[in-house]
Order: C-alpha cells, then sequence, then structure tokens
C-alpha cells in the first residue's frame, strides 16, 4: 500500500526540476505516476507540455525578445525573435534562457525554416525529386520508390527546420518540445517568430521567417 508515493523523496522532485524546469508540483505527480523511474517521469512531463501547448497554440504572442548570439570567435552571429503572451513572462529568466537556448542551437545547426510549414515549394519538390531519382536509381520501382521518399522528407524536415531539429544540448528532445515544455511551465503561448544567421566568408546569409497562425485573445 502507498508503494507510489512512499518512494518520492524530496531530493528526487529536486533533480527531475533541474532536469526539465517543471514546477515542484509537476514533478512529484511525475514521478508518483511513473513510480520513481526518472526517465519516465521525464517522458510523463513532455508529454504535458506538449499538451498544454497545443492547447495554448491559437493565443497571440505579441511580446517577446529579439536575442543576439555570437559564436566561434565571432566567425557566426544569430538574431532570433522569439514571441510569448506578456511582457511579464518575456522578462523571466525561464524565458530568456529559452530564447538564448534556440540562438545557439541556431549558430551550431544553421536551419533554412522555422517550420515544416515554412518550406517553399521549390525546395520541396527538389529535395523529393532527388530521393526518388536516388531510389529509382537504386532499381527500386517508381511506386515503391515514391513511398520511401515520405520517410526520406521526414529526415529532411528535421535537417532543415528549426522546430524539427534535435536540441544541440539534448539530442532526446526536438526544439519544438524544448519550446512546449516551457509552454508547459510558464503558462503561455511561445512562438520563434524569425532569424537570421550570418556566418563569415559565407557568401550570403541564412534569414527565415514564419506568419502567425490565426491567433486569438483568450
Amino acid at each position: 500500500m502507498g508503494t507510489t508515493t512512499v518512494n518520492i523523496s524530496a531530493t528526487q522532485v529536486k533533480d527531475l526540476r533541474e532536469k526539465t524546469g517543471a514546477p515542484m508540483m509537476d514533478c512529484k505527480q511525475a514521478l508518483t505516476e511513473a513510480k520513481g523511474d526518472m526517465e519516465q517521469a521525464v517522458v510523463i512531463l513532455r508529454k504535458k507540455g506538449v499538451s498544454v501547448a497545443a492547447k495554448k497554440a491559437t493565443r497571440v504572442t505579441s511580446e517577446g525578445a529579439v536575442t543576439s548570439y555570437i559564436h566561434a570567435g565571432g566567425k557566426i552571429g544569430v538574431l532570433v525573435e522569439v514571441n510569448c503572451e506578456s511582457d511579464f513572462v518575456a522578462r523571466t529568466d525561464d524565458f530568456k534562457e529559452l530564447v538564448h537556448d534556440i540562438a545557439m542551437h541556431i549558430a551550431a545547426s544553421d536551419p533554412k525554416f522555422v517550420r515544416k510549414e515554412d518550406v517553399t515549394k521549390a525546395d520541396f519538390d527538389r529535395e523529393k525529386d532527388i530521393y526518388i531519382a536516388q531510389a529509382v536509381a537504386s532499381g527500386k520501382p517508381q511506386n515503391i520508390a515514391e513511398k520511401m521518399v515520405a520517410g526520406k522528407m521526414e529526415k529532411f524536415y528535421e535537417e532543415v527546420c528549426l522546430l524539427e531539429q534535435p536540441f544541440i544540448k539534448d539530442q532526446t528532445v526536438s526544439i519544438a518540445q524544448l519550446i512546449a515544455a516551457k509552454i508547459g511551465k510558464l503558462g503561455e503561448n511561445i512562438s520563434v517568430r524569425r532569424f537570421a544567421r550570418f556566418k563569415v566568408g559565407d557568401a550570403g546569409e541564412t534569414v527565415a521567417s514564419t506568419k502567425p497562425t490565426e491567433q486569438k485573445a483568450e
């Protein structure tokens, strides 16, 4: 009796909070549900964060911050705008940490778009044609080749879309999941509006933005 709660110590709750940034009560509930299994508790908190994020996805994000990040001795520079719902949240350490982490990630991973929806038709078609040609060249029938492309395109999105990329500081979490966790903690919708990345010696720069989805005040 009571085995699901007796073994949850304050130290476990503290460790989970430090690992995920989730509120103390949420950490305790997740550990209780996971019967003390730390990794399972992390999964539970991530799912909760994604669920909360989905519910808040249409809420207006008109506040936020623009942050810069300079890397590699001044060789790479990033500007990123991340939005939230209130100036209060924009000034919190949690939000500032998130924006800094996203800027650092962009410097390291060089995404080309913010979301899947932002990939241009020309870029999508070009990649799709390349994958189909590769599959056909390997001897696959056209219909099989086209089925194989679906999986290839998901990998393509992961490579070029910021929200789909694995976070450089924790490869088990995507940038979308990182943001979702903060939404769950801060209680406000958060979205990446745009970013620019410059590298010394490159002929061009990466500039990406996303048109806001239909949002409403609540």
